[in-house]
């Protein structure tokens, strides 16, 4: 079996040796540009050349997360970033975007690609569906159990990435839309303004409902060694690099030697959290304790004085890479030594002729400790040969010089690891290949909370409800079928630990004669290609570009909801040829979370009774929607689209999302208002008109 990897955050090179010099395996960092962490200071081009020499040189890997949704006028600097960051040589490549990761396989086939948390991946069918399309790592959902992480490990060939220390969303990664629908600040192109650390509370005591505590499983490394995880990831790339380090050391303390001592779990706890940690997810164990906010002994606990004592840790370099060397001294001739390091090799000579010893000659014990001198250097000698011919003086200055020599060469052979070999790849040429069909008619859908539909939405196109609701009533959806409702259905939008159960749904709607599923994430589509069902991808699966757009349709999807965080400008430019829509109504879910802010206990409730709601500090009401599983919180305000937008030649369809309106008489009054184009008290347009900020904001 082999180690478990610990991998850092490095928000700049500062962090990088603070890690690197903690023990850390990998790094991963972000550019200026296309990172989930913006505000981060994140690297230059030269920084990161400069980063993944030195961290190369240490055998420390780098990985470039460019893990944000990307939209057409983007995609050129997109791919010329990732045409740079190969010739620095950069390991991996994190992405979220799908669009742009099957067009960098394309570019540069042999980069390894890493699926983000983002991709909000956490089930079986979904790392099935990432290894068919070529990733070679999936960094899973942080709100997976052990259970369902080794189910994965067990089933499916692909490399596991779990989050083992650092900051908890409350939102499932990529699927929240809070900070970009409230200020227009997306938590999927990086610059989320973590409206969940504010106050928001419900009928608990819970001031803070939607914010965790920090997530650590330092203590579960082992265990997650052992159950097939390769690599360990510590979150904060915008903390600093005292908590980079202690993070790092406390992970490969516990992975080495089975614990964390003292000073290094006090230095953790100090250097930051929120009232202590949480393993809630891992543990199956969810509840009110899940939760806490930074207070002020939180604050004060990172003093001053705690980061002069944590900088010392990294004030050094650490000699962490095994050499052998063997050196060769003859009466009148150079000194030679050949140092290597299992894969590269040099050899160096002196400048001058070994003279004969006028008193005590040099011994082999002499010459291997000059070489054991590795001091700020990279490597450890491991094993070493002396030959000595002849009865030699070698002045220590000489063996000194040379000792140097071969160790400089040696970390210029070890900066380089890659040859990658990138093609010329550009937005129009992959442009051009798609057949952007022209479709006649807008058709109206519905997504629906429940089998209360009117006759009304007879004149849909399609009318997706809740899949277990479907097939757990035969009879209501038979006489839906007599009212000429066009009956689909929606596979629950949080799949965990319910994969078979949906699988088995399915086929039993399959039998029901419903074949048109409406998709959240990439696992559900996998399964309905497996299935041979159509397949209608909803905005949470973050489509935001016509990249993305030809991967579903080389995929087999039937047709796909854009991303609601596309504005008008970017859905005129839109290329496909699938059917594409947007979501015309509704109180959109903002966040999907595993643990519900109200109830917050695993096993307190199946699915809520009465409509629950948050309340943030300005008296906004969020309701909330539970399937048992995940609970969704939707907006306060209702979406809206703008009459433009319907007169758009490539939006084919629309989609109404009535997750609150909980009868047929809610529903008939709503449908009638809109195709009566009456207005609403409060509503939002979202961000078709002012779309979300540009990454430049920082």
């Amino acid at each position: 079996m082999n180690k478990i990897e610990i991998l850092a955050p490095s928000g700049g090179l500062d962090s990088i040796y603070a890690a690197v010099r903690n023990g850390a395996d990998a790094v991963y960092v972000g550019a200026k540009d296309f990172s989930a962490r913006a505000s981060a200071k994140n690297f230059t081009l030269e920084e990161l050349d400069t980063a993944v020499k030195y961290c190369h040189t240490y055998g420390v890997k780098v990985y470039l997360a460019l893990n944000t949704l990307i939209f057409d006028d983007e995609i050129n600097d997109a791919l010329q970033l990732v045409k740079d960051a190969c010739k620095c040589d950069i390991d991996a490549l994190i992405t979220q975007d799908i669009g742009l990761a099957m067009a960098v396989k394309k570019m540069v086939p042999s980069l390894r690609l890493h699926a983000s948390t983002q991709m909000s991946v956490h089930t079986l069918s979904g790392a099935k569906a990432l290894k068919e399309l070529g990733f070679s790592r999936i960094v899973l959902a942080r709100e997976m159990s052990k259970a369902e992480i080794k189910h994965i490990a067990d089933n499916c060939d692909i490399e596991l990435e779990v989050f083992v220390h650092g900051a908890l969303c409350m939102c499932v990664s990529g699927q929240c839309y809070m900070s970009a629908f409230i200020g227009g600040r997306s938590a999927n192109r990086g610059m989320c303004a973590q409206p969940c650390r504010l106050p928001f509370s419900s009928d608990s005591s819970n001031t803070h409902a939607l914010s965790l505590k920090d997530n650590s499983l330092v203590e579960y490394i082992k265990e997650l060694e052992e159950i097939g995880v390769v690599s360990a990831k510590i979150e904060g790339r915008m903390k600093r690099p005292e908590y980079v380090a202690s993070a790092v050391r406390a992970c490969v303390q516990m992975r080495d030697n089975g614990f964390v001592d003292k000073g290094t779990a006090d230095q953790l706890q100090a250097v930051f959290s929120r009232t202590g940690f949480t393993n809630g997810y891992y543990t199956d164990n969810r509840g009110h304790y899940m939760f806490g906010y930074r207070q002020k002994q939180d604050v004060v606990s990172a003093s001053e004085k705690l980061f002069k004592q944590i900088r010392t840790t990294y004030k050094d370099e650490l000699n962490r890479v095994d050499i052998d060397a063997k050196i060769e001294v003859t009466v009148g001739k150079p000194i030679t030594l050949s140092i290597t390091d299992g894969k590269n090799t040099v050899t160096v000579q002196s400048e001058n002729d070994v003279q004969p010893a006028q008193n005590a000659s040099v011994t082999e014990e002499k010459l291997i400790s000059y070489l054991q001198k590795t001091g700020n250097t990279p490597f450890i000698l491991k094993n070493a040969q002396a030959i000595i011919n002849g009865n030699a003086f070698v002045p220590a200055k000489d063996m000194n010089a040379l000792r140097r020599d071969a160790f400089e060469k040696l970390c210029k052979k070890r900066e380089k690891w890659h040859n990658y070999d990138v093609c010329d790849l550009s937005f129009d040429d992959i442009v051009k290949e798609i057949d952007n069909k022209k479709f006649d008619n807008i058709d109206k859908r519905a997504v629906v909370g429940d089998l209360e539909i009117p006759q009304s939405f007879s004149g849909l196109d399609l009318v997706f409800a809740p899949l277990f609701d479907v097939v757990r009533n035969p009879e209501k959806v038979e006489s839906l079928k007599a009212n000429n409702i066009n009956l689909a259905v929606e596979i629950p939008r949080g799949m965990f630990s319910r994969e078979e159960k949906i699988i088995d749904a399915l086929k039993t709607a399959k039998a029901m004669g419903i074949s048109d599923i409406y998709c959240h994430n990439i696992g559900a589509v996998y399964i309905c290609k497996e299935l041979s069902l159509n397949a209608h991808l909803s905005f949470a699966m973050n489509i935001a570009n016509s990249l993305s757009l030809k991967w579903a349709s080389d995929y087999g999807c039937k047709d796909v909801e854009l991303s609601v965080e596309l504005d008008i400008q970017r859905l005129k430019s839109v290329k496909s040829q699938i059917p594409v829509g947007v979501a015309s109504y509704g109180y959109l879910p903002l966040m999907m979370t595993r643990n519900c802010p109200v109830k917050s206990g695993v096993h307190s409730c199946t699915t809520c009774k009465k409509q629950l709601k948050l309340q943030d500090r300005k008296k906004e009401e969020f309701s909330l929607r539970c399937d048992g599983v995940v609970t969704e919180i939707l907006n306060c305000v209702p979406l809206i689209l703008p009459q433009e937008i319907y007169s758009y030649p490539n939006i084919v369809f629309t989609i109404l999302h009535m997750y609150v309106e909980n009868s047929v008489e809610n529903k008939e009054k709503i449908i009638k208002k809109m195709s009566e184009n009456r207005s609403f008290t409060r509503f939002t347009h979202g961000l078709y008109l002012r779309g979300v900020k540009n990454f430049t904001i920082f």
